[in-house]
């Protein structure tokens, strides 16, 4: 091989290891947002918390029990979600993964949000639930946003892109019952009326007005009201 091949080998080999080198330190951020400091008392890990000593790791670090038991549903959605994410489950740390049950009454809805970090599959186990999501904004601004919805009964199964706005809603006449996976251990959740109508502080009304193309009493009257997350 001539010398000027051997260079182009090594700069070829060179070009696959940096690829290999950005992929392994720069992850998809788990945080809505991280401010560069150079104060590393200040420093926060972006993908993860610190880890624990593999020394004393033990079986219940990766262990969660509950998920069989209905969850206590007192917000005003007639849902309740029960999380099983780093919080509640230490081992999912940089695993890339987390479960949710989302217990519905009649009525009920999981009201449309979407998760800024992760994929979502939901299988229905109980009841009938209407369940869509919404694609982003097509190329051109006055076509349609296209909504992709299903009901679903149990044993069925249905997809929710990553960032996509989603929803369920248990249009049955009993309560109704959804496990749902998702390819991130901090999914991080969007409710998109609590954002909009209930951020702090509030966004300016007129904003909303021209944005929404609602009168200005109708938007005061949304952010008066309190409004909750999913869960």
């Amino acid at each position: 091989m001539t010398m000027s091949g051997i260079n182009l080998l090594f700069l070829a080999i060179l070009a696959v290891f940096a690829s290999l080198l950005a992929d392994a330190y720069d992850p998809n951020p788990l945080q809505d947002f991280c401010v560069a400091v150079n104060d590393s008392d200040a420093a926060v890990l972006v993908n993860g918390k610190i880890c624990k000593d593999p020394k004393t790791v033990t079986a219940d670090d990766f262990y969660h029990s509950g998920l069989n038991k209905p969850g206590e549903i007192v917000s005003q959605y007639g849902s309740k979600v029960s999380l099983v994410f780093i919080d509640q489950l230490a081992g999912l740390n940089t695993l890339g993964i987390s479960i949710v049950r989302i217990d519905f009454a009649v009525g009920g809805v999981n009201p449309p949000h979407s998760h800024p970090h992760a994929s979502e599959i939901l299988l229905c186990t109980e009841g009938t639930l209407y369940a869509g999501f919404i694609s982003s904004n097509p190329s051109n601004p006055g076509d349609k946003n296209r909504l992709f919805a299903k009901i679903l009964n149990p044993g069925d199964v249905f997809v929710f892109p990553k960032g996509l706005i989603h929803f369920q809603y248990n249009l049955g006449n009993d309560t109704a019952v959804a496990i749902a996976s998702l390819n991130s251990q901090n999914p991080g959740v969007v409710t998109l009326s609590k954002a909009v109508f209930g951020s702090d502080p509030p966004v300016n009304p007129e904003a909303l007005v021209k944005g929404f193309q609602l009168d200005i009493e109708v938007v005061r009257q949304l952010q008066s009201l309190t409004w909750i997350g999913n869960g």
